[in-house]
């Protein structure tokens, strides 16, 4: 879904930068940085990811062995056991001997799988390396971690623009009348939906903008390109996350929003995540030169 940048300024009230310098705002930034590359590096983070297999209906077969349908690292046994896909449910049986863990207990006996869009769903292990299973849409696949991967091993390090406290804004939230549907294209291929309840409008450098959230857990998360990307930042998109309005959803209110914590999305290190792109009122008119810059690995 590429089109061109759609935002310009609109008619609704906005809120400027209202922020001064100070080492203690810098400080939390750079606590927040810290935090967000410590998650990165850690057992079972997005580094580690190493494998996203599309199941087929029938039995597909896990394991490191030549010919799987769900192929493993090395360091997992040749044959781990068979998820079977019937109707939507997707159940593993475990090979004997394997060893193989679910949810950090011994496994002996085939199982139903909850898949990730699912509150806990399930994690299967084998030694150093988990995999699960995943639903996008009507598809069923499975997604592989390895703690040893080559990406977690040769890590080199997040970049940032410098922290500037003129991209923390004060921005007003305005609440659509109904819910708007904003359909999401993703790097895999794949379409997902979900509910903008209203948009968000700011102004920078005296010109005003405005793009929409969804709701993710107890903040917005906003998807969005500017034109920074694809020059000093990722070229598909960056994620970022500001809090509800102390009113809720559904009442006007003003809320902060920080670009200085604009992320890269999971896809910028490993190909086998299903990272959405921003719809057409998110790829914002402006170059937002604050948050993260671009990996060093280039797609």
């Amino acid at each position: 879904m590429k089109r061109p940048f759609a935002l310009v300024g609109l008619a609704a009230a906005v809120f400027s930068p209202l922020f001064s310098a100070g080492p203690s705002y810098e400080a939390s930034i750079a606590e927040w940085r810290a935090v967000r590359e410590a998650k990165l590096k850690a057992d079972d983070g997005w580094l580690t990811v190493v494998g996203l297999h599309w199941l087929k209906e029938g039995a597909n077969r896990v394991g490191s062995g030549a010919g799987m349908e769900v192929p493993l690292p090395k360091s997992a046994p040749a044959q781990a056991g068979v998820i079977t896909l019937k109707n939507g449910v997707a159940r593993f049986a475990p090979a004997k001997s394997a060893n193989i863990t679910l949810n950090n207990a011994a496994l002996s006996q085939e199982v139903q799988l909850k898949p990730d869009v699912t509150p806990q769903y399930d994690r299967l292990r084998a030694g150093r390396v988990t995999f699960f299973v995943i639903k996008r849409e009507e598809k069923f696949g499975v997604r592989v971690k390895d703690n040893d991967s080559e990406a977690r091993r040769n890590f080199a390090g997040l970049r940032w623009y410098p922290v500037d406290t003129g991209w923390k804004v004060q921005a007003k939230y305005t609440p659509f009348d109904q819910p708007h549907k904003v359909t999401f294209d993703t790097l895999a291929g794949l379409k997902e939906q979900d509910e903008s309840p209203g948009y968000v409008t700011f102004e920078h450098g005296g010109k005003q903008y405005r793009f929409e959230p969804v709701v993710d857990g107890n903040e917005f998360w906003f998807v969005m390109r500017d034109q920074t990307s694809g020059k000093s930042t990722y070229a598909a998109s960056r994620f970022l996350y500001a809090p509800l309005p102390k009113d809720g959803v559904k009442k006007s209110g003003v809320i902060e929003i920080d670009f200085n914590k604009a992320e890269n999305p999971p896809c910028v290190f490993t190909d086998f995540a299903t990272c959405p792109l921003p719809p057409p009122q998110n790829r914002l008119a402006v170059a937002v030169t604050a948050g993260e810059q671009m990996y060093g690995r280039q797609h």
